[in-house]
């Protein structure tokens, strides 16, 4: 039997980048935080939606995720915009640097939530869309919203 403290709590998404980007491959990776950060995010405080993630020296590093100030916090509070270091497998990262050298390929975080009391972010390794593929995406999200909408009326 599972605990309901071992499921998810999701504490920010990125909702741009399924509109933005074709995810080409998923990934569970843990982060490394300070203490006034974890808090900051047990508070449900954080922005992810200009976030994106470097290989660099064989290390995967998560860029412009904003996490504001503890308030309870004093002079050892962290900064609300740093790079914080992701936590994945060398194979896995290898993998993902090999492809991000292909033109147009980023990785982006989709989402951050807490595991347990663990907080991990799903990143994803991403192409960017074309405009025609953005209008595709739209029809898309339209029509489903149409069905739904029509299913209501009908219950």
């Amino acid at each position: 039997m599972e605990r309901s403290d071992d499921k998810p709590r999701v504490i920010a998404t990125n909702k741009r980048a399924r509109f933005e980007y074709h995810v080409l491959d998923e990934r569970e990776c843990g982060i490394a935080l300070t203490g006034t950060e974890v808090k900051s995010l047990r508070a449900g405080r954080c922005s992810i939606a200009e976030a994106y993630a470097l290989v660099r020296r064989g290390e995967l590093w998560l860029v412009g995720m904003h996490v504001p100030e503890y308030a309870q916090g004093n002079v050892h509070n962290h900064p609300p915009v740093r790079e914080r270091k992701l936590l994945l497998h060398r194979r896995e990262i290898d993998a993902w640097e090999a492809q991000v050298k292909v033109k147009g390929v980023t990785i982006v975080p989709l989402a951050i939530y807490f595991k347990g009391a663990r907080v991990k972010v799903q990143m994803a390794l991403c192409k960017g869309k074309k405009l025609y593929d953005k209008r595709e995406t739209k029809k898309k999200q339209d029509a489903q919203r149409e069905i739904d909408r029509a299913m209501m009326r009908r219950r």
